[in-house]
């Protein structure tokens, strides 16, 4: 078995607020180091995703990103790319992404009240290296304006975001329950696939 994959700052939250058993429990159990079947499905649904990014003076960013269904594309079980189109020109989360290749996306699909978490590695890529590297990404057909690149991120981390606190047009909000049918289950199959934290 691997060590857990938690930060420094994790760790310590745990062993303050007494999360330990918990927290261990939910890295064997959702936490996984690849996408699963329904991972990539529930990607090729979504239309936003948020993009955190750090800059090498370790100032945050959050950016979001808007697109068809499925305008983030999962490459293979352990690579996703999306498509940077024009923007103001500032570039922030491209040049973070250059400077400091982490990042972590977080998609929240409000209909289905579930969320999922990707952890990695990126590479900005111009079009003719996105084109040579990943065909599939040069086939693609948009409606709209074509990205002036491509930012493939290479996945450390797949976890759920689960539903207990997603807001509901009926019904009252489940805060702070650990009833797993609440949570959303194992909704994207996370106990079918082998996770490197189980022992």
């Amino acid at each position: 078995m691997s060590s857990f994959p938690q930060s420094g700052g994790e760790f310590l939250a745990q062993e303050l607020y007494g999360s330990r058993e918990r927290a261990e429990r939910f890295y064997r159990d959702q936490m996984l180091d690849v996408l699963t079947p329904q991972m990539v499905h529930f990607i090729s649904e979504q239309t936003e995703v948020v993009v955190a990014s750090v800059d090498t003076e370790g100032r945050p960013d959050a950016s979001i990103r808007f697109g068809e269904p499925g305008f983030v594309v999962a490459l293979d079980e352990r690579t996703v790319a999306w498509p940077e189109l024009r923007g103001n020109g500032v570039m922030t989360t491209v040049g973070n992404l250059l400077k400091n290749p982490p990042a972590h996306l977080m998609f929240l699909d409000r209909a289905v009240r579930i969320g999922l978490h990707l952890r990695g590695v990126t590479r900005v890529l111009d079009l003719q290296e996105a084109a040579s590297e990943y065909p599939a990404l040069a086939a693609r057909e948009g409606s709209g304006r074509a990205p002036e690149r491509w930012v493939v991120l290479h996945l450390s981390t797949s976890y759920i975001h689960c539903r207990k606190h997603f807001p509901k047009k009926d019904g009252a909000v489940d805060w702070g329950t650990d009833d797993p049918r609440a949570k959303g289950g194992d909704y994207f199959g996370a106990k079918d696939t082998p996770s490197p934290w189980a022992p």
